[in-house]
């Protein structure tokens, strides 16, 4: 069995980071050509001259808020994305909402490298359990399966008994979706005394793969690794094993991205090891995001990965350098909480918090009354399921309680267990 998904995971070092600073000049010419939005946010740069990771450095960092602004006043795409590229293919929405399109060519978002690297082998069955309603996910998955080889059942989110039913039929050997849906199954199965013992890998994203739940999925004879992804850029980075199947420290960076950590807040890289925000350049020509902040935390792990990678590696995910948090494989953001409270005029304050029951994700939303005001919390559950598209309690607290701390998410998840 081939080691590697191809030559390039194990190239030199110094000479991938030559090739995609000499490919760089020639990609930004193109796509500002192309994406008259992206022309205008680089307006007045020689792109001719950014060669280095110090010259692309001098470029601002395009995040996801300003993004949003720009596709709201240019919708819907703001003209980031190359109009020829429409043609014939998928558009998406996230939260936000901001707009994405899926690239007209084989496995887009480059999500077949991580899938090799997590066992995945042409003529596997995969069960996708990731959403293909409006936004990306799904398809990501499905494309990289489909292209290394493999038969993917498109199951989507929702409906357990009925997913739980198909793959005892159908014996997938390879779940994909999040960290916590694939233990929903294998519980329900146990109480409707279905088999799904065909599962052996896992590939899992949208959510924290806590070390509990990895070492229960071991326990159950899974190997489940992660990768790091974004509706606007596909796979970033991905878990590999060693010789003996173990996971290894970090995620290893996907091939043809240029990726930075920089402080929050600011265009400015840190030092390897220091906590910044995950900032990506891609060789994308249909949707081209030149410097995009992703607004999620992570560190560069230095040195050599024992599986004979060779790119950068991440800590992976370690939390968001805004108040955006994903829940369930979602993205809640304070927008949203802000237009809950546009809503409801009796609500003074409120602060989203979100935990962990058990292996899965649970928010609660936490409200102050105005004037006095008796509150309805069941109303007020049922605008935040309205808004976020996911349930969850609310309860009333006194006036005054609530931190005077500018957050109205709080993200109280434990992600050392």
């Amino acid at each position: 069995m081939n080691a590697y998904f191809d030559e390039r995971e194990v190239q030199d070092s110094e000479a991938r980071e030559k090739d995609l600073f000499t490919r760089l000049p020639e990609f930004l010419s193109t796509a500002t050509d192309k994406a008259p939005g992206l022309a205008r946010w680089l307006t007045g740069i020689a792109l001719e001259d950014i060669r280095s990771r110090q010259d692309l450095a001098r470029l601002p960092v395009l995040r996801k808020s300003e993004l949003l602004r720009l596709q709201r006043d240019d919708p819907p795409l703001g003209g980031f994305a190359n109009i020829d590229a429409l043609k014939g293919a998928h558009v998406f929405m996230s939260p936000g909402p901001i707009w994405e399109i899926q690239p007209p060519v084989p496995d887009p978002w480059h999500a077949a490298r991580a899938l090799f690297a997590a066992g995945v082998r042409a003529g596997d069955v995969a069960h996708n359990a990731f959403a293909y309603h409006m936004t990306p996910g799904g398809f990501m998955l499905d494309e990289g399966a489909r292209a290394l080889g493999c038969a993917v059942f498109p199951a989507g989110t929702g409906n357990t008994d009925v997913q739980v039913e198909a793959a005892s039929a159908l014996r997938p050997a390879v779940y994909c979706g999040t960290p916590d849906f694939l233990k929903i199954m294998l519980d329900r199965a146990s109480e409707a005394g279905c088999d799904l013992s065909s599962f052996r890998i896992g590939l899992v994203s949208g959510g924290a793969l806590f070390p509990s739940l990895r070492a229960e999925y071991a326990e159950r004879g899974i190997r489940v690794l992660q990768c790091y992804a974004t509706a606007d850029i596909g796979v970033i980075a991905y878990e590999t094993t060693n010789k003996d199947g173990e996971p290894l420290p970090g995620m290893i960076v996907n091939e043809d991205l240029i990726v930075e950590i920089v402080r929050p807040g600011t265009n400015d890289t840190v030092p390897d090891g220091e906590v910044g925000e995950v900032v990506v350049t891609s060789f994308n020509t249909a949707y081209p995001m030149v410097r995009l902040g992703t607004g999620d935390l992570s560190a560069v792990v230095s040195g050599a990965s024992e599986c004979g990678r060779t790119n950068m590696r991440l800590k992976g995910w370690m939390g968001r350098a805004d108040q955006r948090t994903k829940v369930k494989g979602m993205f809640i953001d304070p927008e949203q909480v802000g237009a809950l409270l546009k809503r409801h005029g009796e609500i003074a304050r409120a602060r989203l918090v979100v935990t962990r029951e058990g292996e899965t994700d649970a928010m609660a939303l936490h409200v102050e009354p105005a004037g006095g005001n008796a509150l309805d919390e069941d109303a007020i559950a049922n605008s935040l399921r309205d808004i976020t598209k996911l349930g969850g309690s609310v309860t009333t607290v006194p006036p005054g309680s609530l931190p005077n701390d500018g957050k109205v998410i709080a993200d109280e998840r434990d992600y050392a267990r």
